[in-house]
């Protein structure tokens, strides 16, 4: 698997996790200097990006984020699609794209986040 699509495949998973685990789950996922910024949230660092997490899980209780697509990548960028989907029912009411920039490490150092839909909107 390409180091994007393992690096993608860990930003889900950091967005999944919760409890005691959402912290490892974000130390794997991003550096400790990550930008993560959407139209809702501009945070920094582990401490603002597992705040945000906690803050999306709040506001939907059993949903899991899925990918939409495959990434699409070059040099250090990749793009992708997602889909907030509820566990009960697999409706999606929350969808979106990011588009994230990678360490050499593999961790993701900058998110760009886009909402195309939302509840209400």
């Amino acid at each position: 698997m390409p180091t994007h699509e393992k690096s993608i495949d860990r930003y889900f998973a950091a967005w999944n996790a919760s409890g005691d685990a959402l912290e490892k789950a974000v130390a794997a996922a991003f550096t400790e200097d990550a930008a993560y910024t959407d139209p809702l949230v501009d945070v920094t660092g582990h401490e603002g990006i597992a705040a945000a997490i906690r803050g999306a899980q709040a506001q939907f209780p059993a949903f899991e984020f899925r990918p939409a697509n495959r990434p699409d990548s070059h040099h250090d960028l990749a793009r992708f699609g997602w889909e907030l989907v509820s566990r009960a029912d697999g409706s999606a009411p929350v969808a979106g794209f990011d588009v994230v920039s990678l360490a050499e490490d593999g961790r993701i150092r900058s998110v760009s986040g886009f909402l195309d839909r939302v509840p209400g909107a």
